[in-house]
């Protein structure tokens, strides 16, 4: 998956970080980790472990039938102290230590058959998981994505998944098997001598306690570890992305700055992680070795009276000395199973966000017309948009927006910065849904058409050219079909003016690099250009596709996009007169409504705000007309109401999302 492009001033990321730190890094999403039930969260990846169970279970027995072999040793040493030791007989003792031997042995081979049995399902599981969130990704809304910072996204799916994989190969079997085997391991002791077995199990209430409230501690502790790894993860990210900015402005002290204060702040977590390691390994460990002590103590005066058999007493030591793992590893293994819980709950955070809906909605209260001729082409009823996050009762980007593009028809949208002309071609594709209104393509309303074959109408390019880390190929041929081949390409990078791409080292099988930054910006609108025209799309949308080219390569696309524009419906937003007159009519947007609508030389006589746009004059002339609507097939207002957003309002509004 492509990654956000770098901010336009990492100086500006650095100042504001702590503003937008809770929206953009995804801490907004974070539950209520104090009602959180480890259980139950661990419960959702049953989904995913169920196809494995079988062999996950298996290894758990075969671990717990190796943890009771390792219990049977200390019975052998009960038989030789108390048997061939005792009678000095050698022959017995060298059967007795091939006994222990041979149990070794067992021990050894079953633990590492159950490494076997988990080491290719579990990675099978994180795979699977792993590519699950890389399809859910795909499938989110825009406005997900406008939400979340990258850094948060991809934490999610390298490190939380990789603390999953290794809890379902060791914590989850072995919170088990040790369980089993403390419970037979103090039978053991108990039948042995109950007293002893007494002793033994003082320590255990208080064991008990402090797990339950290092659980707790532990739980919140991790959760912001692994949060302030994926910001320090999203610093890295722009830093790589944005190193042509922060080299170029001579910002890459306050980046290290920045980096250093959030490394610095995820040390100061990962400590207190330590320190509340450390506690609870300090009780598990010291309270167990007091008891074993004690017991000795105590064995060895029974010993001396007669009352216990040294075998017995090496046997019940023995035991006690083979628990000590399975205790002590209570500390840890609780700990992996806390982090394994928060990493499940961030997975989901994203897998439960609602996907881009793949099946047509009703268009309620719009009946389809596709058999009458004034519905053909694109056209917007009464369109509003206003963005989901927007506070409540702020005004809409979009208003009351009626235009109509004629089948083969190009229309130009012009309109000062932040008044809504890129939102508006986002609306197009359904990367946005409309607030209210509707939008139809021959007289279909968007709304009712599944968005692939909606995706396969409408091709669009961006402003902001964007890249993938692939072949000059591969990269255009992403607009079109499966079935394009070389004679597509080769079109589609002649009408852009791309034929540099032959002449790259290895032709249009160079590989770009990661956003394309190894081809420079006209390069790269150029291919992306080509990417929007390769599959012959019906409806166009161009998003001042020629921002970035000097005046003669300009000049020559523009010549080659002619003979494309007559073949489809284009939307075009434009900055530039030379790219306003490849269209056919012009829509002038002011503050989120369509102010006029009419050819370019049209607007230029009767409209004021279109003439100063045009002219790029510091201010408009007084002495211009006032603005005027020539064109029947809109229904807008002269001018933008009294509640109308001011353009500063639209455009803070449009920059913050686009």
């Amino acid at each position: 998956m492509p990654t956000k492009p770098a901010p336009a001033d990492a100086e500006d990321r650095t100042d504001h970080a702590d503003d937008h730190s809770d929206d953009r890094s995804g801490h907004s999403h974070r539950s209520d980790h104090a009602e959180r039930s480890t259980v139950r969260t661990l419960l959702r990846l049953w989904p995913y472990v169920r196809p494995v169970r079988v062999r996950l279970s298996t290894a758990a027995a075969v671990a717990i039938l190796a943890s009771c072999v390792g219990l049977v040793i200390p019975l052998v040493l009960k038989w030789m102290v108390d048997g061939p030791v005792a009678d000095r007989d050698p022959a017995g003792v060298w059967l007795g230590a091939l006994y222990l031997l041979l149990l070794g042995l067992a021990e050894a081979g079953l633990f590492g058959l159950r490494r076997w049995l988990v080491a290719r399902p579990l990675a099978g599981v994180e795979a699977g998981m792993r590519a699950d969130l890389y399809r859910h990704l795909q499938r989110l809304p825009v406005a997900f994505h406008d939400r979340w910072a990258s850094g948060q996204l991809l934490s999610r799916g390298t490190t939380d998944l990789m603390l999953l994989r290794m809890f379902l190969a060791f914590p989850m079997t072995f919170l088990l098997v040790n369980g089993v085997t403390i419970l037979v391991g103090v039978i053991i002791m108990l039948l042995q001598d109950w007293t002893l077995g007494l002793v033994i199990l003082g320590p255990a209430v208080p064991v008990v306690v402090t797990c339950v409230v290092f659980e707790k501690r532990y739980a919140d502790v991790a959760r912001l570890a692994q949060d302030q790894v994926g910001d320090l993860t999203t610093v890295v990210e722009e830093s790589v992305l944005g190193i042509r900015i922060i080299k170029g402005f001579g910002r890459h002290r306050s980046q290290a700055r920045a980096f250093r204060e959030l490394s610095l702040t995820l040390r100061g977590t990962e400590l207190r992680k330590a320190r509340l390691l450390s506690a609870i390994w300090g009780v598990i460990v010291t309270l167990p070795e007091l008891a074993i002590g004690a017991a000795l103590v105590l064995g060895t005066v029974q010993v001396a009276d007669g009352e216990l058999s040294a075998g017995t007493l090496v046997a019940f030591l023995s035991t006690a000395l083979a628990l000590r793992w399975p205790i002590d590893s209570i500390g840890f293994l609780l700990a992996m199973t806390q982090e394994a819980a928060t990493a499940t709950e961030r997975y989901f955070e994203v897998m439960d966000a609602e996907p881009e809906s793949g099946t047509p909605e009703e268009a309620a209260g719009h009946p389809e017309d596709t058999g009458n001729a004034g519905n053909a082409g694109l056209r917007f009823h009464r369109v509003c948009f206003r963005y989901p996050d927007a506070p409540e009762g702020s005004p809409p980007v979009l208003q009351h927006i009626d235009l109509h593009v004629r089948p083969g028809e190009s229309m130009a949208l012009v309109g000062a910065t932040g008044s809504g002309k890129t939102t508006l071609t986002a609306l197009v594709p359904r990367l946005h849904e409309v607030t209210s209104g509707r939008i139809t393509l021959d007289g279909r309303d968007i709304s009712t058409m599944p968005r692939e074959t909606l995706r396969a109408l409408v091709a669009v390019a961006f402003e902001e050219p964007t890249l993938f880390s692939a072949s000059v190929g591969e990269n255009v041929l992403m607009g079109a079909d499966d079935r394009a081949g070389r004679s597509e390409l080769d079109r589609a990078l002649a009408v852009a003016q791309a034929d540099f791409a032959h002449t790259l080292p290895h032709g249009t099988d160079t590989q770009v690099g990661e956003q394309g930054l190894s081809l420079s910006g006209g390069q790269r609108q150029r291919l992306a250009l080509a990417r929007a025209v390769v599959g012959r799309p019906r409806f166009l949308v161009l998003d001042d596709p020629l921002s970035a080219l000097d005046v003669h390569t300009e000049a020559a696309v523009e010549a080659a996009l002619r003979q494309v524009l007559a073949e489809t419906t284009a939307l075009i937003v434009a900055h530039r007169p030379s790219t306003v007159l490849l269209a056919d009519r012009v829509a002038l947007l002011s503050a989120g409504r369509v102010a006029a609508v009419g050819t370019h030389h049209e607007l230029l006589r009767t409209n004021a705000e279109y003439a100063w746009l045009m002219s790029g004059a510091d201010t408009p002339d007084p002495g211009t007309l006032a603005p005027d609507n020539p064109d029947p097939d809109t229904a807008a207002a002269d001018t933008p109401a009294a509640d109308t957003p001011t353009p500063e309002i639209a455009d803070g509004r449009e920059e913050a999302h686009l």
